[in-house]
């Protein structure tokens, strides 16, 4: 097992129909730790290097107008595994093919508005993480919360 860091985004549909607490709750709830958050709303160029492998493709400029249309909650999380642990919990981007279970599986009806993007890869992380986030934005903390009980 390895310690990866992973990058996800909640788009604007997802911040539409308030879904980004409890999208975020299933991360924590399977143990991968945030290091890094924050909700922008992301420009046309900024959106255009994000998605540049989906350029020419028939659903690349409604996929621009869509993520640039409001704001997004970025963040990056790190744990064991955590790239293909994240796709597993994010789902098929299908919603069609998306488990019960699923973020896109549960609160998805169609690919265009699928609420939530998820790393595919180390070298995409590594990418995506480095376009959203300066290195004094990602925090390395322990989880370990003993110390901070109260001992009366």
């Amino acid at each position: 097992m390895s310690l990866e860091k992973t990058f996800i985004m909640i788009k604007p549909d997802g911040i539409q129909r308030s879904l980004a607490g409890g999208i975020i709750s299933r991360f924590e709830n399977k143990g991968l730790k945030i290091i890094a958050m924050k909700m922008i709303r992301i420009n046309r160029p900024k959106a255009e290097e994000h998605y540049e492998e989906h350029k020419g493709k028939p659903f690349y400029d409604p996929l621009i107008t869509f993520i640039t249309s409001g704001p997004v909650i970025q963040f990056v999380l790190e744990g064991q595994n955590a790239i293909s642990i994240v796709r597993k919990l994010v789902g098929a981007t299908n919603p069609a093919d998306a488990e019960p279970g699923t973020i896109r599986g549960d609160y998805v009806l169609c690919t265009t508005f699928n609420i939530i993007h998820a790393s595919d890869s180390p070298q995409s992380a590594a990418r995506e993480i480095s376009l959203f986030f300066n290195d004094d934005e990602i925090h390395n903390y322990n989880k370990n919360l003993k110390d901070y009980y109260c001992r009366n």
